[in-house]
């Protein structure tokens, strides 16, 4: 059966597939979270969504699934320890509902990985820290100071950080 559309194609951007994030360190917030029930039935996860806030990837989606209930002790384990940390992250020690979390910065350290059934690459979260963090202990160098040492001056072209924030992790 077909569908009439009465649509104009022209006046709408098309989609742009997403592709995973390159594995790096982000300055992110939640922007939401859901308890969701494992595929299986045998437990249930939080799913939270990520929003990156800064630099090139800004405004992109990253996702992670904290499995808090579940019949495998140590996956259970692993969650609270991740969501322990996301606490510590952002300063929210005893949140009765994971909305407290949402809309306060923090910095996720993300990975890429290949889904070796299918061949995609997808993104993961590796850890959570503090926004506080990725801060330099001392101000960038001045225009005059990076003039005399012009090998740090520029972001290195392989996607590292700036020489000020090397070891800021």
């Amino acid at each position: 059966m077909m569908a009439q559309l009465n649509f104009d194609a022209s006046q709408v951007d098309p989609s742009i597939p997403f592709e995973a994030v390159p594995s790096d360190k982000y300055i992110a917030e939640i922007t939401k979270s859901e308890l969701k029930a494992t595929k299986a039935g045998d437990g249930s996860y939080l799913e939270i969504e990520y929003t990156i806030l800064e630099g090139e990837y800004k405004g992109r989606k990253v996702w992670d699934r904290l499995c808090l209930n579940h019949q495998t002790q140590k996956t259970v384990e692993i969650a609270r320890a991740n969501l322990s940390a996301i606490c510590h992250a952002v300063g929210v020690m005893k949140p009765r509902d994971s909305s407290e979390l949402h809309h306060i910065p923090l910095m996720i350290n993300v990975k890429t990985r290949k889904d070796d059934s299918t061949g995609n690459i997808f993104n993961e979260i590796r850890g959570y820290s503090k926004r506080e963090n990725l801060i330099p202990a001392t101000p960038p160098p001045t225009e005059a100071a990076q003039a005399q040492t012009s090998q740090y001056s520029q972001a290195p072209a392989n996607g590292g950080t700036a020489p000020w924030r090397r070891g800021q992790a």
